[in-house]
């Protein structure tokens, strides 16, 4: 029987490792302590598999054995879409759940602020998701604020105002309403005009002037 080689580590999609190849291989040697030396036969591979999704930067993971006896792991990490900076630091990753920080790789996303409850992340992914699918705000926003009330801010790159968003309720509206009147202000160069641009109420932008 041939013995098992040393762990060959794949990573799919996301380029920037949060966790490295060697990080990988020590998880599966520690969970299958002398893995050079044992008929591939015997290897408990979902046992694997679990032990390494268990990791919280992993999304998914298949270990299997190749014809020649070597041991791979194909790994999908965790994407993150924002990163929350309360009295706690963690990232939310793209489905909406918690995902810690890496000291291998800091990823530009969004930060949060505010209050933030680590089990009650859902308006933030939704406002968090809502930027890295569009273009407009992906460019823009590099801020999200949760108060006390849920009341939810956006803050802008290069803006002094603040982005009052209220809550996640007719969200596409909202943004719509945002880019109608950056574009405007834009175009009358009264951007800096503004402390507050509030899109709670229906079918407008109320803004506060400095």
């Amino acid at each position: 029987m041939r013995p098992v080689s040393m762990p060959h580590v794949e990573f799919i999609g996301e380029s920037n490792l949060f966790i490295t190849n060697e990080n990988v291989s020590k998880l599966l040697i520690q969970n299958f302590r002398g893995v050079k030396n044992v008929p591939k036969e015997t290897l408990a591979l979902n046992a694997l598999e679990i032990a390494l999704k268990s990791n919280p930067m992993i999304k998914s993971a298949e270990v299997y054995v190749t014809v020649n006896g070597t041991l791979k792991a194909e790994i999908e990490q965790k994407t993150p879409i924002a990163r929350v900076s309360t009295n706690a630091s963690y990232y939310i990753d793209s489905d909406g759940f918690f995902m810690p920080l890496s000291s291998n790789f800091s990823a530009r996303v969004p930060l949060v602020t505010g209050y933030v409850e680590k089990n009650n992340l859902k308006s933030i992914f939704t406002v968090a998701n809502k930027i890295k699918e569009d273009e407009f705000l992906k460019k823009h926003v590099i801020e999200i604020h949760q108060g006390f009330d849920g009341v939810i801010y956006l803050k802008l790159r290069q803006c002094h105002f603040l982005v009052q968003l209220g809550d996640v309720g007719f969200l596409d509206k909202k943004i719509n309403n945002l880019k109608a009147f950056y574009q405007e202000s834009i175009k009358e160069e009264t951007l800096d005009n503004y402390s507050k641009v509030n899109l709670q109420f229906d079918n407008q932008v109320v803004c506060t002037k400095i």
